[in-house]
């Protein structure tokens, strides 16, 4: 028999999509401390839709019987905890689920500021009848920072547009969809000639704070930042510095360094800002689609055979 042992939110359902797991395996929920804890006892496989802080680690036994973990999503950073890192247990996650959703949420942004559909609502709400003249996207340049399996469907989607598609990646490479990808250290010279500025790195400690008061004011005032990988890639107060300055048109926010964004925080008002509530990438029955992902990766791993979407955990 083997075990799989899920930790999700209290409020979470159960995860759809596993009722192609063999008969012979059982799977059980931890949605509190206490019975994560007494799960690891015995668990062979962890999979992990639940990222609250610190949780696992402090409930991670001396000599874990878990096998492979899994997270349901694409970043990862929350479960790098020494223990785990410096183990040789497996961890995977959910690279190419979120994807598609993440890139038509991209463009989607980019056509809202090009075709100014915030001012269009404000005015709106006004009643106020107001011609303007709003921008094409064709030739702009969109700069991706993080040229992984996410950005590169997303330059797959701007490039059809007619959008100029360029990125950085850990070293310069040829990635379809991209006219160019560069190094990450080349990130500061290639600010200056973005219009739209794409985030979909993860969370390292190259990225943590990436986007700080200096990269703000290397960028076109007219230039956007689209931020749909990490909140704290993103300085968010720097960000405000530039938004308040006019260093920086606008806004498109999935992510924040604080989760859920406090009910006060002024990026709620800004005009030229859209928050969402890291939903970028959750489209309908993406749920279902994380399940039969892991069935997927649960009988390769069964049969012995090397797993998909397997993590560098250093």
């Amino acid at each position: 028999m083997t075990h799989v042992l899920i930790l999700t939110a209290e409020d979470e359902p159960e995860l759809p999509g596993l009722e192609e797991l063999p008969t012979s395996v059982q799977v059980s929920y931890a949605r509190d401390e206490s019975a994560l804890r007494e799960g690891l006892q015995q668990a062979d496989v962890l999979v992990v839709t639940d990222f609250r802080s610190g949780m696992i680690e402090r409930c991670w036994p001396k000599q874990p019987s878990v096998q492979w973990v899994h997270a349901t999503s694409a970043g990862v950073d929350a479960l790098m905890f020494p223990a785990l890192v410096n183990s040789d247990i497996p961890v995977t996650n959910a690279r190419g689920v979120f994807n598609r959703g993440i890139a038509e949420y991209v463009l989607g942004a980019i056509l809202m500021f090009a075709k100014d559909t915030l001012g269009n609502l404000h005015n709106q709400r006004l009643h106020r009848w107001q011609h303007r003249e709003t921008h094409l996207i064709h030739r702009k340049q969109a700069l991706i920072v993080g040229a992984g399996s996410i950005g590169s469907t997303v330059a797959e989607l701007l490039s059809a547009t007619g959008l100029e598609v360029v990125g950085t990646a850990r070293s310069a490479r040829e990635i379809s969809g991209f006219k160019a990808v560069y190094a990450q250290h080349q990130l500061p010279e290639l600010l200056p000639n973005a219009d739209y500025v794409v985030i979909t790195a993860p969370l390292t400690p190259e990225t943590k704070g990436l986007f700080n008061s200096d990269s703000f004011a290397a960028m076109k005032p007219s230039a956007y930042l689209i931020n749909v990988g990490r909140g704290p890639i993103v300085h968010t107060e720097d960000l405000l510095s530039a938004l308040r300055s006019g260093h920086l048109a606008g806004a498109a926010l999935d992510v924040f360094e604080e989760e859920p964004l406090p009910e006060n925080h002024p990026l709620w008002d800004h005009p030229n800002v859209m928050v969402s509530a890291h939903m970028a990438g959750d489209f309908i029955g993406w749920r279902h689609a994380l399940g039969e992902q892991f069935v997927d990766n649960f009988r390769r791993w069964q049969a012995g055979e090397s797993l998909f979407n397997k993590v560098e955990k250093k």
